[in-house]
């Protein structure tokens, strides 16, 4: 099997499962640790930012030719999302315990998306060359895949992804609101008094 094929069977089949896998304990320890009654709805909506600065930049990788703009946009999202790490951390480190397995989680969380595009730059390099040397060869249109992915595997990703990531983290946010809004309402009943 040659070497570009074994690099993106690992991305496929070994990154981003396991990326989906963290995204999903992570989920565990909020609700350990009380997110809606600690860091609450700010939190959360940081968590569904950092869900969509890499996520894009997923679904960009998965249906269109990687190409300069596509490499582009991952390296802005990876930024993205490491910033919004920073924000969320120094928010949320204040308001409710962080525990070390959620830490190391976490340390999933970034270093994936790291691992992910770095491996995807070596199977692109001229592109990825081009990018950062100015070069005339970079692409930047937007092409779909001309070797697009199995439709069985996008559809187990889309499963996984919904199953580990986007109704536990929906999950999240509802019921951070719903504490907010409670909190809200006791508020303004105690003020009418």
């Amino acid at each position: 099997m040659p070497l570009s094929d074994l690099l993106l069977n690992a991305i496929l089949y070994f990154f981003i499962p396991l990326w989906l896998l963290a995204g999903f304990g992570d989920w565990l320890f909020h609700r350990i640790t009380h997110i809606s009654e600690t860091s609450g709805l700010k939190e959360s909506l940081l968590h569904i930012l950092m869900i969509s600065e890499v996520g894009i930049p997923m679904l960009a990788g998965l249906f269109l030719e990687i190409n300069a703009l596509v490499i582009a946009l991952m390296i802005l999202g990876l930024i993205a999302h490491e910033a919004t790490v920073l924000w969320d951390l120094r928010y949320s480190i204040e308001r409710r315990r962080i525990l070390p397995g959620e830490q190391v989680i976490h340390s999933f969380q970034e270093l994936i998306p790291l691992m992910v595009l770095t491996l995807l730059l070596f199977l692109h390099w001229d592109q990825f060359t081009a990018l950062i040397t100015f070069d005339s060869r970079a692409d930047f249109s937007l092409e779909w895949k001309r070797d697009p992915l199995p439709p069985s595997y996008l559809v187990t990703l889309f499963i996984g992804t919904a199953l580990l990531v986007v109704v536990p983290f929906a999950e999240e946010l509802w019921r951070c609101y719903r504490h907010a809004s409670g909190k809200s309402l006791a508020l303004s009943g105690k003020n009418a008094m």
